[in-house]
């Protein structure tokens, strides 16, 4: 990933810059071990370009296969800022996963306009904290899938994890909601994959496959562990009558403005 980034736009000075991003971050809005923002991209293929959309709320529904304890809440983030998307590097994984997505047929989600040619990409930024007296749990909603098209998921460091954290399974579509992934059925389990080094890039067709990840354990119980992630959920559009159409603005962000060309 580090070379094809670097051909796709990415200098070595941000290639650093974009470890450290994660420090930035603030307390998630209904999860007591993580620290997030997030952002709103369109990725539109009419103008071959990726830039920043307005802020929105962000919510998920337990009909698009995510069921937790804030399911169909109304979240509000704190925003990602000009650190992160001024970054090449963030700027040449949006490139990257365009080219990967663009015309490539997947099963059709409801309520998703699939005549347009423009994705709408919500990234997060997060952090996954366990300390002494709490478990990260990258995906504490267990087995899942996250209510988009593709999701696709970057890892940008960890501190003072062990080794066998935070495994991530992709399950058949048969597979039960919001198990945990230690009660999964091992036949439908399709492969399981973890990010261990700077850039590990996994994407998943989002209504094809579920999900699921183990927690983030610490070396010596008595210590914190850190995991860094970027995770890119992008979609279509959404009509009239899906939960997130009050929140699916396509407006530019007047305040913090980013544009970058994408690859024809």
């Amino acid at each position: 990933m580090t070379r094809l980034l670097a051909a796709l736009g990415a200098t070595e000075e941000d290639l650093q810059k974009i470890k450290l991003v994660s420090d930035n971050l603030s307390k998630d809005p209904t999860l007591p071990f993580r620290e997030s923002r997030n952002g709103r991209f369109c990725i539109d293929f009419d103008t071959a370009q990726a830039y920043r959309l307005e802020f929105q709320p962000f919510v998920l529904s337990a009909e698009e296969d995510f069921v937790r304890h804030d399911s169909n809440m109304v979240r509000r983030f704190d925003e990602i800022g000009n650190d992160l998307q001024l970054n090449s590097t963030l700027q040449a994984l949006l490139k990257f996963k365009s080219l990967v997505i663009k015309d490539v047929p997947i099963k059709h989600r409801p309520d998703l306009d699939y005549t347009s040619n423009k994705w709408v990409c919500t990234l997060f930024n997060l952090r996954t904290i366990t300390t002494p007296d709490l478990t990260g749990e990258p995906a504490l909603e267990g087995v899942h899938s996250d209510g988009v098209d593709h999701t696709m998921t970057t890892f940008l460091g960890s501190r003072n994890m062990t080794a066998d954290s935070a495994v991530t399974q992709v399950h058949d579509m048969r597979e039960t909601n919001a198990i945990r992934w230690d009660e999964t059925d091992p036949a439908l389990i399709l492969g399981s994959w973890q990010h261990q080094d700077f850039l590990d890039t996994l994407l998943i067709v989002d209504h094809e496959r579920k999900h699921s990840l183990s927690p983030v354990l610490a070396v010596g119980e008595e210590k914190t562990a850190t995991r860094d992630m970027l995770i890119f959920f992008t979609r279509k559009p959404v009509q009239e009558g899906h939960i997130s159409y009050p929140y699916d603005s396509l407006n530019l962000h007047e305040a913090l403005p980013m544009s970058v060309d994408l690859l024809r």
